[in-house]
């Protein structure tokens, strides 16, 4: 690659990754939508440029990101998962695989990455994992609970959720290792789907993944679900953990799998754009809509919204 073009993709690029740090630590609503953007810029450049400029892009992005935050944080691993995850689809958009090992062999990756990371960090801190872990959640609670009430949420309803934020740290450590596994599948999926006009703009090669809005979870996933339910009614505290963790962890499965069938009908219909964008928006904000959505993917094994032929069928 010619240099002068190298060098300004890096700086293209540690760019517009500092901006969007930027939006997500300071407008806290918009910053979490920006947050999915974030592997986007080094995925597009390792594609384009090759590892030597994506790295660039990373080292000097993080820097630029602890001199934002102004020292070393939990915040810091996040943006450094974020960024890896763009690098790694990079690095398996060239191997051709599909979707699913795509996204089980990124996620896995970050995930094993953060948790070293994590590890590391509270050796460097010396803080202990789970005095890290319940701080940060405590902290993240006391500013959801001022972003509520910057929206003009009633005192009603900020005392009572400011009366439960014991509670409701309770369940959120016990829950974060799904949680955390949830979100990067999410993470990576958004990656997948917001790259693909990026690519198709630029006439960059994308790998053929096939029709998503046919894909399907394995079969066999549905007896994991119902398992993690019934050890919910279980005795015992681990149980209801473990429970809560593999149903939390599932139900990402099949929302994906829901969003699937929502865009099969999206498509067969020729909904708008805007409309679609509209209506994926409503999905997001409206947790019914996401439950529902969440419904279809899990009951579609029997239901088969879709209608699609079994395979071997004509």
């Amino acid at each position: 690659m010619n240099r002068s073009i190298e060098t300004r993709d890096i700086a293209t690029g540690i760019v517009i990754t500092s901006l969007i740090v930027v939006v997500v630590l300071y407008l806290p609503i918009l910053g979490f939508f920006c947050s999915l953007l974030l592997p986007l810029p080094i995925l597009f450049f390792r594609s384009k440029g090759g590892r030597k400029t994506a790295g660039i892009i990373g080292i000097l992005s993080l820097v630029g990101m602890a001199m934002i935050t102004g020292a070393v944080s939990v915040d810091l691993l996040f943006f450094v998962e974020f960024l890896l995850i763009g690098f790694l689809l990079g690095e398996l958009f060239e191997k051709d695989f599909g979707v699913e090992i795509t996204m089980l062999y990124t996620a896995g990756v970050v995930i094993l990455a953060g948790t070293v990371g994590l590890f590391v960090y509270s050796g460097w801190s010396s803080r202990g994992v789970m005095d890290l872990i319940s701080e940060y959640v405590a902290t993240n609670l006391e500013m959801t609970l001022a972003v509520y009430e910057g929206m003009g949420v009633s005192e009603e309803s900020i005392h009572r959720i400011a009366s439960s934020l014991d509670q409701i740290q309770y369940v959120l450590i016990r829950a974060l290792p799904a949680l955390y596994v949830a979100s990067t599948m999410f993470v990576v999926w958004t990656s997948l789907l917001l790259s693909k006009p990026i690519f198709r703009t630029r006439a960059m090669p994308y790998p053929d993944f096939g029709v998503l809005n046919q894909w399907k979870a394995p079969e066999s996933l549905v007896w994991a679900a119902i398992g993690s339910a019934i050890l919910l009614f279980l005795p015992g505290k681990p149980l209801k953990v473990l429970g809560l963790n593999g149903l939390i962890v599932l139900m990402m499965v099949y929302f994906f799998q829901g969003i699937a069938i929502v865009s099969f009908y999206f498509e067969k219909k020729k909904f708008p754009v805007m409309l679609r964008v509209f209506l994926y928006c409503l999905i997001a904000l409206q947790q019914f809509l996401l439950v529902l959505v969440i419904g279809c993917g899990f009951f579609d094994m029997w239901l088969n919204f879709r209608k699609l032929e079994a395979p071997g069928n004509s």
